[in-house]
């Protein structure tokens, strides 16, 4: 169950890895599908870490927008489109981190594993 909860972490990662595949930037996208593997570590500092990286992914989104924005404007062609698309990814993006506020994933991150102590 808590695959589904992740969804839209995954779907996030995977535009991201898309957008830096298609500009050639393979030891990001590398970086970006091996991070995914750290959901299977229980540590509470993993939301952290990746919530960090969805805010900073949300903002290449925007990044990306006023460039393309930019040029587009500078040649005369139509840009509102792109800017509410590339604006409704890098929400989505960010948003996608609000899925380790659920109390299953809490849970699930928690450091709450049996310890030794005397």
């Amino acid at each position: 169950m808590n695959f589904l909860r992740l969804l839209p972490v995954f779907i996030s990662f995977l535009m991201l890895a898309a957008h830096f595949f298609r500009a050639g930037q393979t030891p990001i996208v590398i970086l970006l599908m091996s991070t995914l593997f750290l959901l299977l570590v229980r540590r509470n500092w993993v939301p952290w870490l990746i919530q960090l990286i969805l805010v900073l992914a949300a903002v290449e989104w925007l990044r990306t927008l006023f460039v393309i924005a930019q040029v587009r404007i500078h040649m005369g062609e139509p840009w509102i489109r792109m800017a509410m698309i590339l604006g409704a990814v890098a929400l989505l993006t960010v948003l996608s981190g609000l899925v380790f506020r659920t109390a299953a994933l809490q849970a699930w991150y928690s450091e709450s594993r049996t310890s030794t102590q005397p």
